[in-house]
């Protein structure tokens, strides 16, 4: 952290009874929002509320404190990036209990209340437990969802030899690699027919999940979790609806996040699956915003109603809130349902836009060879790019994300589009 950038303090030492800006979240899209408001208001208090005990870091490097990669310090976001904001008062151990938007004051557990002029709300999400699942309480089973649960995870590979992945999303399949990085066998068990479901299709996934079984990860698919068993040590095994049962020490699930929104109750913020804002990130009642998880957006290609659990979206979506904050008027260009540029098990992948297109009447354009995949969807009319995967040569990917944000015109370069040669050159000249 850089001397004087941000000013961290423990839940239970409050001070201040009254902040201009209260932002009640303490990651990427509340602390995008804090230092985007720092940028344009160098007077205005910026208080940010975390519940958590660690100071604000970056969310998508847990993994590596699980395979001792990093530690903690690696991960901490002040004086990174975006974060280079001064004078930010950042509490941590601060739950935030319940909003009064009537009377501008918001209640934090332990510690009375606090006054604010704005406020955002960047609560995030939580993991998503399936209650159908027994045992989930036991020792053992982890969610790897934030920096607390990533050293508990870490701790428990000590005293264990195979870990079972409930969930066959993106995080866990990051989660997975860091086990078998540590060693350990790792079982992968998927209920839907490949990884990586709501990135790609099943025909899609077809080099990721070779390279996932050259890595050594053992993936079980078509299948569920119905008990996990445990003893006095902690977990000892799953049980599956296949009735099979497979012998483990450890249990990681990813299933999906659920909004933090349980504190808005009372406070008259409009509820709708997460907090409902508009295109200025502001919600129904005064001087209030959301942005990040917990917020209901738009995805700027099909125009629905969504949420999202990307940490790029969140962090776009708190510093054009952050702007709205301090006064300076700012549209938000919406988040893509489907965004996702990474790499699993060497393999790099970009997955963006409409992707799923069975039973759809979109124009699909497929090309694969041994070591790449690249599939391209136009809507049916042909004329606009929708969604687009990339496994293996993601050159240029960045322009295929613009052309699909933009609702562009595709007919001059279409050919371009679906040969994967399309380059600046051609929104440069505008010829074909």
């Amino acid at each position: 952290m850089h001397p004087g950038s941000c000013c961290w303090q423990k839940g239970d030492n409050v001070t201040e009874e009254k902040s201009k800006y209260i932002i009640v979240g303490g990651s990427a899209a509340g602390m995008a929002a804090a230092h985007t408001i720092r940028l344009h208001d160098w007077k205005g208090p910026v208080t940010v509320l975390s519940e958590e005990p660690d100071t604000p870091y970056f969310r998508p490097l847990i993994p590596f404190l699980v395979s001792g990669k990093k530690c903690a310090e690696d991960m901490v976001l002040a004086g990174c990036g975006p974060y280079t904001g001064r004078d930010i008062f950042v509490r941590t151990g601060a739950r935030v209990e319940s909003v009064n938007t009537a009377e501008k004051t918001v209640s934090v557990q332990g510690n009375g209340g606090m006054a604010y002029e704005k406020i955002l709300f960047a609560t995030g999400s939580r993991p998503y437990i399936p209650p159908e699942i027994k045992g989930t309480d036991a020792a053992g089973v982890f969610a790897l969802r934030t920096l607390a649960h990533a050293k508990n995870m870490a701790k428990r590979v000590e005293i264990s030899d195979h870990a079972v992945m409930l969930g066959g999303g993106l995080l866990n399949l990051k989660g997975a690699f860091a086990l078998l990085e540590r060693g350990l066998k790792v079982t992968l068990v998927v209920y839907s027919p490949e990884v990586l479901s709501q990135l790609m299709e099943p025909e899609d996934a077809f080099l990721i999940r070779k390279a996932l079984d050259t890595a050594g990860l053992t993936i079980k698919t078509g299948c569920s979790a119905t008990h996990i068993i445990a003893d006095s040590t902690g977990v000892t095994g799953v049980a599956l609806d296949s009735g099979d049962e497979m012998s483990c020490q450890m249990v990681c699930i990813g299933k999906g996040v659920r909004p933090n929104v349980e504190f808005l109750d009372g406070s008259n913020v409009r509820i709708d699956g997460g907090i409902v804002a508009d295109r200025y990130t502001a919600c129904n009642a005064p001087d209030t915003f959301a942005a990040g998880d917990v917020a209901v957006t738009f995805e700027p290609v099909s125009g629905d109603r969504i949420m999202t659990a990307l940490w790029t979206n969140a962090v776009e979506m708190g510093r054009c809130a952050g702007r709205n904050m301090a006064g300076v008027k700012t549209a938000y260009s919406g988040t893509f349902g489907i965004l996702n540029a990474t790499q699993v098990a060497d393999e790099p992948f970009v997955s963006m836009g409409l992707v799923h297109t069975t039973n759809h009447d979109f124009e699909v354009y497929r090309h694969a060879t041994e070591t790449t995949y690249r599939k391209v969807v136009f809507n049916p009319g042909g004329t606009r790019l929708i969604g687009a995967i990339f496994i293996g040569d993601i050159t240029n990917a960045g322009l295929y994300r613009y052309v699909i944000r933009e609702k562009m015109p595709v007919m001059n370069i279409k050919r371009y589009i679906i040969d994967h040669t399309l380059h600046y050159g051609h929104f440069v000249t505008g010829k074909n």
